[in-house]
């Protein structure tokens, strides 16, 4: 996943409002988002990889995790294990965010962001960007770099999202996902791809041939307990499907 906009405890009917497109590539399977039958979570599922991880989770309890890659290509790590399992570990655990995250030896994986949350807390932690952080109450976005770092697409993902969270409208919600505008080339990050590549990924919505945006996600989980989420699907920009589930967790 490649943006993740999220407001924390900055609604007063939403504790966590999270709007996140995750970037593939299309010939890598994935399921769309469902309760596992071997897991109590809803989430998509990587089906490439061995038991199968996710980029976004929400468990019954109300435990919530997501990740994004880090975007350097000169710190590979060999035998990396998998970070989609990092969600999944996450949420159908019981230790605290800042516990959880302080266990991971973060040096078997390459470069990753993970958010997670108890809904009490929210955290962000990445191997390559130093020490977990906890967050306080506010608007928060991620890509592929560390939380907040001002690239073209997360600050105008985070423009978008926080009028949408004022309107509380669904589809200005994923109109800030939708938004395929790249950025000039002098706006540009340097992360070490071709320049055609850094300005296709400069958007936050993808469309090329083989990679791009896969899954567009929203999640609101009220202060209540009260929850619902919806996952739109697609293939080179077309639509292809999208499912909604709405259910309560502990408040």
């Amino acid at each position: 996943m490649c943006l993740i906009l999220t407001a924390w405890d900055a609604h007063p009917e939403y504790q966590l409002v999270v709007a996140a497109n995750r970037d593939e590539f299309f010939a890598r399977e994935s399921a769309p988002m469902a309760w596992w039958e071997d897991q109590p979570i809803l989430a998509g599922r990587d089906l490439s990889v061995p038991n199968g991880g996710t980029w976004l989770a929400l468990a019954r309890t109300g435990r919530f995790a997501a990740v994004t890659n880090v975007r350097d290509f000169e710190r590979q790590v060999p035998g990396a294990r998998t970070r989609g399992q990092l969600p999944v570990r996450y949420v159908v655990g019981d230790d605290s965010p800042g516990a959880y995250l302080h266990s991971i030896e973060g040096e078997h994986f390459n470069g990753y962001n993970l958010l997670v949350s108890d809904l009490n807390e929210l955290w962000w932690a990445s191997n390559w960007w130093g020490e977990p952080t906890k967050l306080d109450s506010g608007i928060y976005g991620l890509s592929n770099a560390a939380l907040d770092t001002p690239w073209p697409k997360v600050t105008e993902g985070k423009r978008m999202f926080t009028d949408a969270l004022e309107a509380d409208d669904v589809e200005a919600f994923f109109a800030s996902l939708a938004n395929d505008t790249q950025a000039p080339d002098d706006q540009l990050p340097d992360t070490g791809i071709p320049l055609e590549l850094e300005r296709l990924a400069s958007s936050a919505f993808i469309v090329s041939p083989d990679y791009g945006t896969n899954a567009s996600t929203l999640l609101r989980v009220r202060h209540d307990g009260t929850f619902d989420v919806e996952e739109r699907r697609f293939a080179v920009g077309q639509e292809t499907g999208r499912v909604r589930f709405e259910g309560r967790v502990p408040a």
